[in-house]
């Protein structure tokens, strides 16, 4: 059996927003929250959420929730940070399924289907109507070398084209904005 890591990234400050996207709510609720529920109700075995700015608010949203907090203290180094605190925080799982807290309309279904590829060598996207985008799949084999190669605020998606990344179509289930 495969054990997927859903890992979380909603350590960013919300510049353009504002506020940390962390922190936002709309008509559905917590946008942190409904990521959490999407990634468990998805099929992830475990969920870790990576959180910076304002973390004692993102932390306190959380409560309960059965989730692993990962605080990235250099979050404001850009993605990256966040990143590679979320993939070292899945620890020997066979894959990680990234996530960022800024989809939510983003549902399980998508995050099942990015599961249905899951194994240790995997690296698989999500595409919607041709654009590529997340949750991104990224298994254990290639973990270290996402790892190394990302930097500031550039993620992985550069490591992910140059090792043959699957796309997976989505554009069924979401319309991505």
């Amino acid at each position: 059996m495969t054990r997927v890591v859903g890992v979380l990234l909603a350590a960013g400050a919300g510049t353009r927003m504002g506020r940390p996207k962390a922190l936002v709510s709309d008509d559905r609720g917590s946008w942190l929250l409904r990521a959490c529920v999407t990634l468990r109700n998805g099929g992830c075995d475990d969920v870790v959420v990576v959180i910076g700015a304002e973390a004692p608010k993102a932390r306190a949203l959380l409560g309960d929730l059965p989730v692993f907090i990962v605080e990235a203290a250099d979050w404001a180094d850009g993605m990256s940070a966040s990143l590679r605190a979320g993939l070292d925080a899945a620890g020997d799982a066979d894959a990680a399924l990234v996530h960022l807290v800024d989809l939510p309309d983003v549902g399980p279904d998508v995050v099942a289907r990015m599961i249905q590829n899951a194994a240790p060598e995997a690296l698989a996207r999500a595409v919607y109507d041709g654009r590529r985008g997340h949750p991104v799949l990224i298994g254990r084999d290639h973990r270290e070398g996402v790892m190394q190669a990302v930097g500031g605020d550039q993620g992985a998606r550069d490591y992910l084209v140059a090792h043959g990344v699957l796309d997976v179509d989505c554009g069924d289930l979401v319309v991505v904005t």
